[in-house]
C-alpha cells in the first residue's frame, strides 16, 4: 500500500491517496472492549435497543449498536463497537487518540428495522460506519477530528435518495460530555466521534479553506449533528458550487 504524504490541500492539509490496494483479510481481533462500551453506552445515553453484528468479519469486528430516541435525546444514535479493538497508524509524535469508535445521529423518523435495511435509503448509515470503523486498519492509516473521507474515487452518493458522497469526523456535540471518551486500560482510552455527511463541494471547501471555513458554514446555516438527507449543500454560491 501506497501512502502518498507529500500531497497537500489548498489549504495546506495533507492529502492521503491509498493506490495498492487493501491489506489482505486477517482473522478479526476478538471484540475486546465489547462489554465496557455497551455499558459507558448505557450508562450515559440510554439502554441498547439493539446491536447490528456481523456475520463476516475482516480484521476486527465491527457491531453497531442502536440507542432509540428519547425525551433527552429525541432522535436515533448509532455507535460502533469494535473499531477499538487494534490501535490507529496515528503519525508519529501526534496526540491524536489512537482509539476511536464511531456515531452517527439519525432524525427521529428514521427507518432502523430488518424490512428497511433492504432499501439502501434506510440502511446506509450503518454500511457507512461499518466501512470507515475498518477502513483504518484496512490501511494503516488513522481517523481524526476535521478528516474527510469520500465515498469512492471519484465520490458517489451513499444512496438514490440523497446526494451525500463523503463524511466528515468531529468530536460529537448531541451526547453528555463524559460519555466522549472512556478509558478501559491504563494506556486505552477510548474516544468517541461523530460522522457527518457531506455533499461534494463541501468535502472540496474543506479542502481548498480548512475544515473551520466549512464549520463556519454551518454555523451560519445551523447545521446540526443529526443528519438530514435534504439540508442545504453549505458550498453553494452565487457563481457556482465547490
Amino acid at each position: 500500500m501506497a501512502k502518498d504524504d507529500k500531497l497537500v490541500s489548498p489549504s495546506r492539509a495533507p492529502i492521503y491517496r491509498y493506490t495498492d490496494g487493501e491489506k489482505e483479510w486477517d482473522s478479526p481481533h476478538g471484540e475486546i472492549a465489547m462489554e465496557e462500551i455497551s455499558a459507558h453506552i448505557e450508562r450515559h445515553l440510554d439502554d441498547i435497543e439493539m446491536v447490528y453484528h456481523e456475520l463476516l468479519s475482516d480484521t476486527v469486528h465491527i457491531d453497531v449498536c442502536h440507542v432509540k430516541p428519547n425525551q433527552e435525546r429525541p432522535y436515533h444514535t448509532l455507535i460502533t463497537s469494535g473499531m477499538s479493538d487494534l490501535p490507529m497508524a496515528t503519525p508519529e509524535g501526534s496526540d491524536a487518540p489512537r482509539y476511536l469508535e464511531l456515531m452517527m445521529t439519525l432524525p427521529k423518523h428514521w427507518q432502523l428495522n430488518d424490512e428497511a435495511f433492504h432499501d439502501e435509503n434506510w440502511y446506509w448509515p450503518i454500511r457507512a460506519l461499518k466501512f470507515l470503523a475498518r477502513f483504518p486498519h484496512k490501511y494503516g492509516a488513522w481517523l481524526g477530528v476535521g478528516h474527510t473521507i469520500p465515498n469512492g474515487d471519484p465520490p458517489v452518493p451513499f444512496a438514490n435518495n440523497t446526494g451525500f458522497t463523503g463524511i466528515l469526523i468531529l468530536p460529537p456535540v448531541t451526547v453528555p460530555k463524559r460519555f466522549v471518551s472512556l478509558k478501559v486500560e491504563d494506556d486505552k482510552e477510548i474516544f468517541f466521534m461523530s460522522c457527518i455527511p457531506l455533499y461534494t463541494g463541501e468535502m472540496t471547501l474543506k479542502l481548498h479553506s480548512g475544515t473551520q471555513a466549512l464549520l463556519d458554514r454551518f454555523e451560519k446555516n445551523r447545521i446540526l449533528e443529526i443528519v438530514d438527507i435534504n439540508r442545504k449543500n453549505v458550498a453553494k454560491k452565487r457563481f457556482g458550487v465547490f
